[in-house]
């Protein structure tokens, strides 16, 4: 490993500083940002015992990046039964989503604070053999640690952002140490690409996991409970709104069709009090879901304040209008989008914002394929959806667009995992049986 005075100094840095990290990881405990069961595992003290034989170690940390992690988890326990994978994610919420969609053979572990001895200890546990960092997490201590192992690793779904590249800028040394260390790197475009190679990384190719996966999990029962309440109204979701969106959107909708139903998904159900409350001033007839509410001819609002269930809500829909892109319009802060993918894997046409910065490539791509339609500000959807609404055969055929571009995206995660398996083990013969 090449010598960078950066690098050297943030290893004494963090050397000096890990014994205040339990002190600091109570304090988040007692403002509920550390699980208070599992908090010594951001110590690199594992809960659970290591599985014999290959295991393959996933590392993210917000709910995105773990959401994103999914596909390639799948892919691994589909393709390689005999291997563990072990995901690592930083935040209580992002533990929370991932729970119920984990497959079976496939490990949650919070991500140890990067501290030469929790990363020490986590290592040492877990002993994987190969890594994959997901997105831009690029831990100095664990990177160092698990290359001084031999531990093979990747980069993948690489996103650098402007802020992000302009601060590794200042530390060009250090970056270059650190890119050196990835067997593999995969951004997920050609921005990223040129970002990552005047860093110093060796780009072999380009995915975007957030293009992969499967369709959003959902309740089979649920659905058809909810169908038979809802019967021939049409219902549009509002999926992973923000603050302001809920009361915009819901004016902008208004009136669209008899019987409209609208379902607004939060993309923080804790803001639901506030939401519930504005939305019942403006004259909304709502419910709750998450106190028990239901849906009947009484009710034109549900608001569907429940974390993991947005693959049930967006089954229902049939228009799908995402959050997270009106904020500028609405005049707040960037949000940056979410996934369009959601949608657009079940075959619902969507509809979003302006601000879809985290989510460019692939809003280029489903507006290509005309599954996907950005306006500048919520009051220009009515146009749009109402001939949806009036022609269910339309809103199919721009759904079905939507699904067709999305299947073609998820090609890449096919060749990453073609590298990455070079680093495992064959998988074990199948046992003869012997004739009696």
């Amino acid at each position: 490993m090449a010598f960078s005075p950066a690098l050297f100094a943030y290893r004494l840095a963090t050397r000096a500083l890990e014994p205040l990290a339990p002190r600091l990881l109570d304090g988040r405990v007692n403002k509920g940002k550390e699980d208070p069961v599992r908090v010594d595992e951001r110590l690199g003290l594992a809960s659970l015992a290591r599985p014999k034989g290959p295991l393959v170690w996933i590392h993210g940390v917000s709910v995105g990046e773990a959401l994103s992690i999914l596909p390639l988890a799948e892919r691994i326990r589909k393709d390689r039964p005999d291997v563990t994978v072990l995901v690592t994610t930083g935040t209580l919420t992002s533990a929370e989503v991932l729970a119920p969609r984990l497959p079976q053979g496939v490990i949650h572990q919070f991500a140890p604070v990067d501290g030469p001895q929790a990363v020490a200890a986590f290592l040492d546990h877990w002993q994987p053999q190969l890594g994959v960092f997901v997105e831009s997490e690029l831990w100095p201590n664990l990177i160092c640690a698990a290359q001084q192992r031999r531990i093979p690793l990747a980069l993948v779904s690489a996103r650098i952002t402007t802020k992000t590249y302009e601060g590794w800028q200042k530390a060009p040394g250090m970056a270059r140490t650190l890119m050196a260390a990835f067997s593999h790197v995969w951004p997920q475009d050609d921005e990223g690409a040129e970002r990552l190679t005047q860093m110093g990384a060796r780009v072999e190719g380009q995915v975007n996991l957030k293009l992969s996966g499967e369709p959003l999990p959902y309740d089979r029962a649920e659905f058809s409970r909810l169908s038979g309440l809802i019967a021939d109204r049409p219902v549009i979701v509002l999926a992973s709104t923000h603050e302001h969106e809920e009361q915009a959107l819901a004016a902008a909708l208004r009136g669209l069709a008899p019987q409209l139903l609208l379902i607004v998904v939060p993309r923080h159900p804790e803001r639901a009090p506030d939401i519930a409350q504005s939305l019942q001033q403006d004259g909304w007839k709502m419910t709750r879901r998450s106190v028990g509410g239901d849906i009947d001819h009484n009710v034109d609002l549900y608001l569907a304040d429940t974390l993991g269930e947005l693959g049930l809500f967006m089954r229902l829909a049939d228009v799908v209008v995402m959050g997270g892109s009106f904020a500028p319009a609405l005049g707040g802060g960037t949000v940056g989008g979410h996934n369009p993918l959601e949608p657009a894997r079940l075959g619902k046409p969507a509809f979003c914002g302006p601000d879809a910065a985290n989510w460019r490539q692939v809003n280029r791509l489903l507006k290509q394929a005309g599954g996907l339609v950005s306006v500048l500000a919520p009051d220009q959807l009515a146009d749009h959806i109402r001939p949806l609404l009036d022609n269910p055969d339309a809103a199919r055929a721009m759904g079905e667009k939507a699904r067709r571009a999305a299947n073609e995206a998820a090609a890449g995660l096919d060749r990453l995992w073609a590298a990455l398996q070079t680093h495992l083990p064959p998988p074990p013969k199948p046992e003869r049986r012997h004739p009696r």
